[in-house]
């Protein structure tokens, strides 16, 4: 006997939006009228929340007590879901919440973190021969200045820096795995060793800021076609990875954002002597609206990485359990290990029943909510993901969740990684073939 699926609101809901948004015509009603196609689309739920499919084709809820929505991961339960019915609002609803379109299609990419599939041996080989041709320029021609000169060596110069700053920015969540030749080859130019542990490499990413200084120290030096070089380079750079969906929607983002600079048809060069900053906003206004750069809005940033924390939990509803508190226990076990207070500058971001489930369960020893975090580095075995690619996706998810909150509240990114991806990690190497990374054998020596 074949079972009948069970009635979902919220999916037959994201499929009526999806069909209005790709006609043809959508395009072309005024910002009024699309906005109040998508509010006489809101859901309520039997706990009396408001839920809409809007921008970015993701889910937002209404905040009752200000009325603002929160862009939030839709419930799990399929008895909720189905228990959703439409109510037609009134209300015009914010403007930023309409889809323009792009939006809806636009590539999101992939969150697996870089432990466990590793880059394409294509695209490292590639990377390779950028770093290669540049290891002879000079420092006196190519200085490094900020967060770049203290990470490399003193005689290095900055076009290694920008090879390797592309590959930071243009990571979803920059924690690669202690083998993953795509860092190896940068061994001989560091400083230092990397931050991490025995098996990762948990490192922060690039700003936009750090890329665009390498352009506008060279330009303000009297130097422009050299920092046309740089420009040309990170392009490069960035044109190779974007094979790799890990990197793909801000390489994507990045190439946008140089290219009238590649063209000598922007206004760049007279920008960088006005400062970095006219250089950063002039390239931010060539990204495409629809793409969130933690660069230039870092709070819708943090929603979207906890947004998509929530999805990597999906493998849990089978089991019963709700992706969405599961997440916000998850939040509070990295925020309990490094940084209590920072919550306070991420409450007034978060949708009510997380805000909820975050305050109860950093401020409550006894929460049951408790028995998600880990323990002894080890994460629960109910949470263990089903297999590799999910562990890949969960790692990327929660390093990129750790990352955004540390952005938005100020908080340094803890060396030896964020409790949960820590723990994830653990997980994968009981089931890795390869041994552990060493001085010798694998390892150039600053790693």
């Amino acid at each position: 006997m074949t079972a009948v699926r069970q009635w979902d609101c919220f999916d037959a809901m994201e499929s009526d939006v999806r069909t209005m948004v790709a006609d043809h015509r959508w395009s072309a009603l005024a910002l009024p009228a699309r906005a109040e196609a998508i509010a006489l689309r809101t859901l309520t739920t039997p706990d009396g929340g408001r839920w809409l499919f809007g921008a970015h084709a993701r889910w937002y809820r209404q905040d009752p007590a200000d009325g603002h929505w929160h862009l939030a991961a839709p419930p799990a339960d399929p008895g909720f879901r189905a228990a959703a019915r439409v109510v037609h609002a009134t209300s015009m609803i914010s403007l930023n919440l309409v889809p323009a379109g792009p939006d809806f299609t636009a590539d999101r990419g992939s969150v697996q973190g870089f432990v466990g599939p590793d880059v394409p041996p294509e695209i490292t080989e590639r990377i390779r021969e950028l770093v290669i041709a540049q290891r002879g320029r000079r420092r006196e021609d190519f200085p490094l200045t900020g967060p770049f000169a203290e990470l490399f060596a003193g005689e290095v110069a900055s076009p290694i820096a920008a090879v390797w700053g592309t590959l930071m920015w243009c990571a979803y969540a920059p924690a690669f795995d202690g083998n993953e030749v795509l860092l190896s080859m940068f061994g001989e130019f560091l400083a230092r060793p990397l931050p991490g542990d025995e098996w990762v490499r948990w490192l922060p990413p690039s700003s936009l800021d750090d890329l665009v200084a390498l352009y506008g120290e060279r330009v303000r030096a009297g130097h422009p076609e050299a920092g046309l070089r740089l420009v040309a380079l990170m392009a490069d750079t960035a044109d190779t990875i974007r094979a790799d969906r890990r990197f793909r929607p801000r390489a994507d983002a990045l190439l946008t954002m140089v290219e009238p600079l590649l063209r000598r048809t922007g206004p760049d060069p007279s920008a960088a002597h006005q400062g970095d900053d006219a250089v950063r906003r002039a390239w931010l206004s060539r990204c495409p609206p629809h793409v969130m750069l933690p660069d230039s809005s870092p709070v819708e940033h943090f929603q979207h990485a906890l947004y998509d924390l929530v999805q990597a939990l999906g493998f849990l509803v089978p089991r019963g359990a709700d992706p969405r508190a599961v997440a916000a226990s998850l939040l509070a076990a990295d925020l309990a290990a490094s940084a209590p207070r920072a919550a306070d500058a991420l409450y007034p971001w978060l949708d009510p029943e997380l805000r909820h489930i975050l305050h109860v369960v950093l401020t409550d020893p006894s929460h049951p909510l408790r028995g998600c975090w880990p323990r002894s580095g080890e994460l629960p075995s109910a949470l263990h993901p089903p297999d590799r690619p999910s562990a890949a996706a969960l790692l990327g998810a929660a390093y990129a969740t750790g990352l955004a909150w540390c952005r938005l509240s100020g908080t340094t990114v803890p060396e030896r990684g964020f409790a949960t991806s820590s723990a994830l990690v653990h997980r994968l190497a009981h089931e890795r073939d390869d041994p552990a990374p060493g001085i010798s054998g694998t390892f150039p020596r600053h790693f």
